[in-house]
Formats: structure tokens, C-alpha cells, sequence
């Protein structure tokens, strides 16, 4: 078994860094869905940026916001209007092609960067 990449947010832009709020990243709905990702999900931060990396898990923010939120501890590493990568990953036997999204400026999916994206799970699967 390895921990292979299974979703990736590209380049995404930091709208909001909140110290007061208790930890995560809040990921607008909609991307969440493209890329595959689940709220409470572990995810893997990298910001462009700075070069900060940092683990976290996964808000769900409001639909088609846009909103990418560093809450808690984590906005002392990554700041409002970074760019940054996010990643999920998946323990598997066997190779996998990952959901990859670009997105604009605006937080808003562009395109696919995957070949072929993989069905998108949700927690009802």
C-alpha cells in the first residue's frame, strides 16, 4: 500500500486568514466537489508563495464563493491572497489517476488537468 496523490486543487488563491477561528481550511463547496475532496478530510497545503507547507482538514465554505480560508494556527504560516496548491491523498495497492483542478483568480474551476478524471466520491458513496 502507498499514499498516492487523488485530489488536487492548482494554484488557488487565498481570499481570508481568520487566527481566531479553530484550525482548517475552508474550501469553497464547489471545488471541494471537483476535486473530490470530503469536509473533514486531511489535506496537505502549499503555498507558492512562501514555500509554507502545513497539514490541515477540510471546511466546507458556501458554494461558489470562492472562499479559501486559513483558519486557526495555519494563517500564521499562510496569509490572505497566497497562492496555493491543496492536496488529498488515498492509501492504495495500485496506481490512481487524481482529480487535478486549475482555477482562476477568482477561485473559480477552469479546467481539468487530468487526462481522465476519476469519478468523484461523495461521503454517501
Amino acid at each position: 500500500m502507498r499514499h498516492v496523490l487523488r485530489s488536487k486543487i492548482h494554484n488557488a488563491y487565498v481570499t481570508e486568514a481568520n487566527l481566531a477561528y479553530i484550525g482548517s481550511i475552508t474550501i469553497d463547496e464547489a471545488l471541494m466537489e471537483a476535486a473530490g475532496l470530503w469536509e473533514g478530510e486531511r489535506v496537505l497545503v502549499v503555498s507558492n508563495t512562501s514555500g509554507h507547507r502545513l497539514e490541515t482538514y477540510v471546511i466546507r465554505g458556501e458554494r461558489d464563493s470562492g472562499v479559501i480560508a486559513m483558519n486557526g494556527a495555519a494563517a500564521h504560516l499562510i496569509n490572505e491572497s497566497e497562492q496555493i496548491i491543496i492536496m488529498g491523498f488515498e492509501l492504495s495497492d495500485k496506481p490512481i489517476i487524481p482529480n487535478v483542478v486549475l482555477v482562476d483568480r477568482h477561485n473559480k474551476l477552469d479546467r481539468y488537468l487530468s487526462e481522465t478524471p476519476h469519478t468523484i466520491l461523495t461521503q454517501e458513496s
